[in-house]
Formats: structure tokens, sequence, C-alpha cells
């Protein structure tokens, strides 16, 4: 294969990556909210516990999909996947701070709009999470 041709490849799979997280990104939203609709509105779960309860389902639901379908991680045994779980999590609960920091830092120091907040939050943890995500976790 020729220099042009690997380029070729790498630029459409790298491609094909991102869309991939975006999408399974998404998803994983979609499992948050309706998780924590679930407890909230036909459980009768404080809005506390069903929003750490939502969002630990969320983060099992992007750990599958990431590691089978984003990044593809082909590590199968056990000590492989117990190691990119854990990182996954740590990171995940990194950029919960990240979020929560910059919500603060937004809203209470700056006084900035809660939701223009929210998405700022959210733009820097998506592309954090990402890049541990392709540089840490399930690193080929």
């Amino acid at each position: 294969m020729n220099v042009d041709k690997l380029k070729e490849r790498y630029l459409r799979e790298d491609i094909i990556e991102k869309i991939s997280y975006l999408f399974f990104g998404g998803l994983t939203t979609l499992v948050n909210i309706v998780s924590y609709w679930a407890l909230t509105a036909l459980l009768g779960f404080n809005y506390i516990y069903a929003s750490i309860i939502a969002w630990i389902i969320a983060v099992i639901f992007a750990f599958i999909t990431n590691k089978l379908y984003v990044f593809k991680s082909e590590k199968k045994d056990f000590k492989s996947i117990t190691k990119e779980a854990i990182s996954f999590f740590t990171f995940r609960i990194l950029t919960l701070g990240l979020d929560l920091g910059t919500m603060f830092l937004m809203v209470q120091i700056i006084k900035t709009n809660d939701i223009l907040a929210k998405i700022a939050a959210n733009v820097l943890v998506i592309l954090a999470n990402y890049f541990a995500s392709k540089l840490i976790i399930f690193k080929k």
C-alpha cells in the first residue's frame, strides 16, 4: 500500500470513529435521560439518587459502546477489560468534576446563563472524554 492510500484509509477511519463517537454519545445521553425519568417518574426515586444511578447506567452503556463500536478495542481477557473499565470510569468521574467545575465557574463566578454554561461544559467534557478514550483507555 502506498502512502497516499494509507493516509486516505486513516482519514476515513478517523472520520468514522468521530461520527460513531458522536452517535453513541447521543445514545448515551438518551440512556441517561430515560433512566432518570424511569427512576423518578415510574419508581419515585429522589432526583439526586436518580441522577447518580442514571449517570452510572449511562457510563456503563458508554463503556460498552465505546469499547465495541467506536474504538473497537480487541482486548478480550479479564485483566485488560478490567483495566479499560477502571480507566474509563476514572476519566468519566474526572470529567464529571470538569462539568461541575465549569458550571460553578461560569454560573456563580462569571454570572453566565446556566444553559450556555451547560453547553460550554458539555463541549469540554465531550472533548476530554474523546481524547482520554482514544489516547489512553482504548489506545491501540
